[in-house]
C-alpha cells in the first residue's frame, strides 16, 4: 500500500477516485508545523536556527497519518505545486522522520498542475526528490517575516501607543494606501470648462462635438478657467456656420488578454464580480480541488500545448473559424510582471468543453465563467475597430470644433470577454461605440445645440482591492499568493478601512506609517522590498543562499531597532510632530501661524499621543481643551477649527461643529463641560443648513412617551453600537436615526415586546435581512441577520459569523452552507470539561453506611492451564 498526502479532504477525495485500491490517501489540512509566535523561534545567533512547533489542532490527523505511514510500503507526498506545497511536503517528512513513522521505502514527491485523472496518474509515474532550494526560500521568508514582526512590533507598541503590528510586505501595501491619501487630501481641484455642441449633418444626423479651437489657437484643458471665457467660446460657438475642414479615419486592433494569473484573477473578479483578494482565493480553491480549473497560485501566462488546441477547437465549434474570430496560429504569451518566475501554467479550465452555465448561480460558477471565458478569449482574434475624428471650422477660422468615434468592424474576442477600467475619471470623453455621420471636407453642418460645462480636475482614485494589487504587481513587491492575506492582514488591525470597494487609510494606519517613514525608511522603500523580493527568488532558483540573505538583512535591522528602542517616546513625539508638520500644520492662505490655536489665540497645536492614539492638541491644556483628530476625511483642513453651524434659539449659546479623535461631533456653547453629541454616519451635518439636526442631537436622550402598563418613560437615543429604545432597562435596536426621532408611542411598545420576546442575543434582529436559502443537507432555512457584533447566518440551530471581508446581501447558498458547517464542526467555546479522576482501589476505604453497605470484593478467578 502507498500512501499519498495531500493538504485538504477535498483534494483527497478528488485525487482517491483516479487511483485504485493500493494507494491511500489523507489530508494534512495544510501546514503541520509553524515558528511558535514567541521569542527565540529563530535565533540569528546560531544561523538563523528555526523552532518549529506541530500545531495542536491536528493531532488528530497526524495520528491518522502516522498510524498509515507504518503500514504503508511508502509515502507519496503530493502537496500544491508551489513554494509553501513544497514546505508542507518538507514538515510533513521531517515529522515523520521524528515520529520514526517513515516506511522503509522512504517518501517521494510528486506534483500536478491540474486534479484529472490523466495528470494524477502522470505524475505518480515521475516521483522526484524533495526541492531543497524552494524549501529555503520558504525557511527565508518565513524567517524574514518572523523577525521584521517580532522585533519591529514591539517597537511600534512601546513607542506608538495604539500600534499593533508591522509587517516586511504588509507595512510597504499600507504605505502606498497612505501616500495616496495624502495625494487626494493635497489635490488642489482646478476648475476648467468645456463647450459642447449637438451638430447635425447635411443628411440629418445628429453628432456631438467639443471646441478645440479658439480665438485662432488650439485649446489646452485650462484655457477656458473660469464661467465668463466659456460663455464667449460657447456664443462664438452658438452664432458660428460650420464647415468640414478635414477628415480622418484610422484602423485599429485591440489584441486579447492573456490567461489569468493569481493577480489579474483578483483584480479582474474584484472589479466584475465584486469578489475580494481572499473570497477569490478560496473560491478558486474548491475549484482547483475539485478538478474543474488548474492550480490557481501562479505568475505564468503560458497554458499547455493541448490545453491551445482544445481551445482552438471550442472557438472553431462556438463562434466559428473565420479569420476574424480564429487566427492562423496559436497565441503566446510572456509576462511583464516584475519578478514573475512563470512556473505553471496560467489559470485555465481544465477541460475547455465543459463550458459554463449561461445563468451562473453559486460564486464557484461564476467564477468559473469568467476563467473559461478569458482563456477561450486569449486565443481568438483581435477586434478591428474604426477610430474617426472630423474637424470643423467656422467662417472666419477662428473657432472650430472637433468630433471623434469609435467603431468596432470585427468584434473578433470582444465576442466573448472585455475588460473594464474601473479608474476612469467622470469628465472622461469615451468615444467607444460612438459611430459619425459619412462626411466629406466642405460639407456644412449646423449648431443644434450648445452648452457650457464646469468642471474640475479630480484626485487620484483611492485603492480598490483590484488597483492595489495591481501596483504591488507592478512594483515587484510581495507574490501573488500573498496579496490576500496582507490585504487582509491591513483590515484586521484596523489600519485601513473599506467603503465602496475603495481602501480608506485610518488615522492608526496613517500613524503607524509615518513612524516607519521617519524611523525605518528604507524598509518601507519600495525598492529595498521589490529588490529584497528578487533576492528571494534567486533562492528558489538555487542561485543564492538563504543564509546569506537572512544576514544581510539582520546586520543592518537589528542596530536599527536596538537604536530606536533607546528613544524616549516623547522624543518619538517630537520627531513625528516635525516629520508631520507639512501635512497637519500647512500654509494658510492669509500667512498666518497654521499651528495657532484657534480655541484660545495663544497657544500652539502639536501632535499628542495618548492610550488612544495620535491627536493635535493646544499647548495652554488644560486650559485650552482645543483637540482634533491626527488625520481623517478632510485632511489640513480640519485646521480652520470649530465650524459655526448658528445659535441655540432657546440658549442664545453658539453651536459648532468639531473634529475629536474619535470623530465628528456638535457642540452648544463653551463651557467647561458642554453638552456634545456625536454625528451618526447616516445623518452627516457638514454646515449651517444642518443647524435642525445638531439641535436634535444634542437635545437625545427624547422622551416617546408613558409605556402604557409599566407607567415608566420610554427614550429614543444613539448609543455605541446606534440608535435604540430603552425601557425600564430593556433595550431595543433602531434601525437609523431618523426612528430615534421619528418613532412613535405605538411602534416603541411594539418594538420593546419584540426584543424581550426575542431575548438579549437576538433584540432588535426579529427581522432576518435576507432569506438565502435551504441548506443543501439539512433543508433547514438559512438566514441573514444583524446581530450585535455585525452580520451571521443562522440556520436556527447554528449561527456563523459572516467574514469582515464579505456582504453578506451578496454570499451565495453554496457559501453561507459552508459558514454553517464550519461553524458547527468548531468545538465549544465554552470551558473544557472537568475530567473526573479515575476511581481509586482504596475507595472501600469510604465507611459504609446503612443505606450503602460496602460491597465485599470479589475473588479473582485463577487463570487454568488451559486458558
Amino acid at each position: 500500500m502507498q500512501l499519498v498526502i495531500v493538504e485538504s479532504p477535498a483534494k483527497a477525495k478528488t485525487i482517491n477516485k483516479y487511483l485504485g485500491s493500493d494507494y491511500e490517501v489523507l489530508a494534512s489540512f495544510g501546514h503541520i508545523r509553524d515558528l511558535p509566535p514567541k521569542d527565540g523561534s529563530v535565533d540569528p545567533d546560531h544561523d538563523f536556527a528555526m523552532l518549529w512547533e506541530v500545531s495542536g489542532d491536528r493531532a488528530k490527523q497526524l495520528k491518522a497519518i502516522s498510524d498509515a505511514a507504518k503500514r504503508a510500503d511508502n509515502v507519496i507526498l503530493a502537496t500544491d505545486p508551489d513554494r509553501e506545497g513544497e514546505a508542507i511536503s518538507w514538515h510533513l517528512l521531517e515529522w515523520l522522520k521524528g515520529k520514526k513513522a517513515l516506511p522503509k521505502g522512504g517518501a517521494s514527491r510528486v506534483t500536478f498542475n491540474e486534479i484529472t485523472k490523466s495528470a494524477v496518474t502522470a505524475a505518480m509515474a515521475r516521483p522526484r526528490e524533495l526541492d531543497t532550494a524552494l524549501i529555503d526560500a520558504y525557511r527565508a521568508r518565513r524567517a524574514l517575516d518572523y523577525l521584521v514582526g517580532f522585533t519591529l512590533s514591539p517597537v511600534l507598541w512601546r513607542k506608538l501607543p495604539g500600534a499593533k503590528s508591522a509587517g516586511r510586505v504588509q507595512s510597504v501595501a499600507l504605505r502606498l494606501i497612505v501616500e495616496r491619501e495624502r495625494e487626494i487630501e493635497a489635490h488642489d481641484a482646478r476648475e476648467y470648462w468645456t463647450v459642447d455642441a449637438q451638430m447635425t449633418a447635411p443628411n440629418s444626423t445628429s453628432f456631438p462635438a467639443r471646441l478645440s479651437f479658439f480665438n485662432g489657437k488650439k485649446l489646452d484643458r485650462f484655457d477656458l478657467s473660469n464661467e465668463q471665457q466659456a460663455l464667449r467660446a460657447k456664443d462664438a460657438v452658438a452664432n458660428g456656420k460650420f464647415t468640414v475642414s478635414a477628415v480622418e479615419t484610422k484602423p485599429a486592433t485591440r489584441n486579447p488578454y492573456a490567461p489569468f494569473t493569481t493577480s489579474t484573477l483578483q483584480q479582474e473578479a474584484a472589479r466584475k464580480l465584486g469578489f475580494t483578494a481572499s473570497h477569490t482565493m478560496r473560491v478558486a480553491q474548491g475549484l482547483y480541488e475539485e478538478g474543474r480549473i488548474t492550480y490557481m497560485r501562479t505568475d505564468g501566462v503560458q497554458i499547455a500545448g493541448e490545453a491551445i488546441t482544445a481551445v482552438r477547437e471550442v472557438i472553431a465549434k462556438d463562434y466559428g473559424n473565420g479569420p476574424d474570430v480564429l487566427p492562423d496560429k496559436p497565441r503566446h504569451y510572456a509576462t511583464k510582471a516584475k519578478n514573475a518566475q512563470e512556473a505553471h501554467e496560467a489559470i485555465r479550465p481544465t477541460d475547455l468543453f465543459a463550458r459554463p452555465s449561461r445563468t451562473p448561480a453559486g460564486d464557484a460558477d461564476k467564477l468559473y465563467a469568467l476563467i473559461w471565458k478569458r482563456t477561450v478569449a486569449s486565443q481568438m482574434a483581435s477586434a478591428r475597430l474604426e477610430r474617426s475624428s472630423i474637424d470643423l471650422l467656422d467662417e472666419a477660422r477662428t473657432t472650430g470644433l472637433r468630433a471623434t468615434g469609435q467603431v468596432v468592424l470585427s468584434p473578433g474576442f470582444l465576442a466573448v470577454y472585455t475588460e473594464t477600467n474601473e479608474d476612469l475619471p467622470s469628465d472622461s470623453d469615451d468615444d467607444e461605440g460612438r459611430r459619425l455621420p459619412r462626411l466629406v471636407q466642405g460639407d456644412r453642418c449646423q449648431v443644434a445645440d450648445v452648452a457650457a460645462k464646469q468642471h474640475f480636475t479630480e484626485p487620484p482614485p483611492r485603492f480598490s482591492e483590484a488597483s492595489l494589487v495591481k501596483r504591488l504587481e507592478e512594483l515587484g513587491i510581495g507574490r501573488p499568493s500573498t496579496y490576500a492575506a496582507i490585504l487582509q492582514t491591513l483590515r484586521d488591525r484596523a489600519y485601513v478601512r473599506v467603503e465602496k470597494n475603495r481602501f480608506w487609510a485610518e488615522e492608526k494606519g496613517r500613524l503607524v506609517t509615518a513612524f516607519l517613514e521617519r524611523f525605518f525608511e528604507k524598509y518601507v522603500g519600495y525598492d529595498f522590498t521589490a529588490d529584497l523580493e528578487t533576492r528571494l527568488d534567486d533562492v528558489s532558483a538555487g542561485d543564492l543562499d538563504y543564509l546569506k540573505v537572512l544576514r544581510d538583512f539582520w546586520d543592518d535591522f537589528e542596530p536599527k531597532t536596538k537604536e530606536i528602542l533607546e528613544l524616549k517616546p516623547s522624543d518619538v513625539t517630537v520627531a513625528l510632530d516635525e516629520f508631520l508638520a507639512p501635512m497637519l500644520f500647512p500654509p494658510k492662505a492669509d500667512g498666518s501661524d497654521p499651528r495657532l490655536c484657534p480655541t484660545c489665540g495663544n497657544g500652539r497645536l502639536s501632535l499628542k499621543t495618548g492610550k488612544f492614539g495620535a491627536f493635535v492638541a493646544c499647548s495652554n491644556y488644560p486650559e485650552c481643551r482645543y483637540t482634533r483628530q491626527f488625520a481623517g476625511e478632510g485632511g489640513a483642513q480640519e485646521n480652520a477649527g470649530p465650524v459655526l453651524l448658528g445659535s441655540d434659539p432657546e440658549t442664545g449659546e453658539p453651536v459648532t461643529l468639531r473634529a475629536g479623535r474619535f470623530g465628528a461631533y456638535v457642540q452648544r456653547g463653551d463651557a467647561e463641560k458642554p453638552p456634545r453629541a456625536s454625528i451618526p454616519k447616516d445623518a452627516p451635518v457638514s454646515g449651517p443648513e444642518d443647524l435642525p439636526l445638531a439641535l436634535q442631537l444634542l437635545s437625545l436622550p427624547r422622551t416617546v412617551g408613558t409605556h402604557p402598563e409599566s407607567g415608566e418613560p420610554i427614550t429614543a437615543s444613539i448609543g455605541r453600537y446606534g440608535p435604540y429604545l430603552a425601557h425600564a432597562g430593556k433595550y431595543a435596536r433602531l434601525t437609523s436615526t431618523a426612528e430615534v426621532f421619528e418613532t412613535g408611542m405605538n411602534a416603541a411598545v411594539v418594538k420593546l415586546a419584540e426584543a424581550a420576546a426575542a431575548g438579549p442575543r437576538a433584540r432588535g434582529t426579529m427581522a432576518p435581512l435576507r432569506e438565502i436559502g435551504a441548506h443543501p443537507a439539512s433543508g433547514l432555512m438559512m438566514k441573514l441577520m444583524a446581530g450585535r457584533f455585525g452580520q451571521y447566518i443562522t440556520d436556527g440551530t447554528t449561527n456563523a459569523t459572516v467574514p469582515k471581508t464579505e456582504d453578506g446581501m451578496t454570499i451565495g447558498l453554496a457559501d453561507a452552507a459552508a459558514l454553517i458547517d464550519a461553524r458547527a464542526a468548531m468545538p465549544s467555546k465554552g470551558k473544557k470539561p472537568v475530567k473526573k479522576p479515575a476511581a481509586k482501589r482504596a475507595a472501600a476505604k469510604k465507611p459504609a453506611t446503612k443505606a450503602a453497605p460496602a460491597k465485599a470484593k470479589a475473588p479473582r478467578k485463577k487463570a487454568t492451564a488451559k486458558e
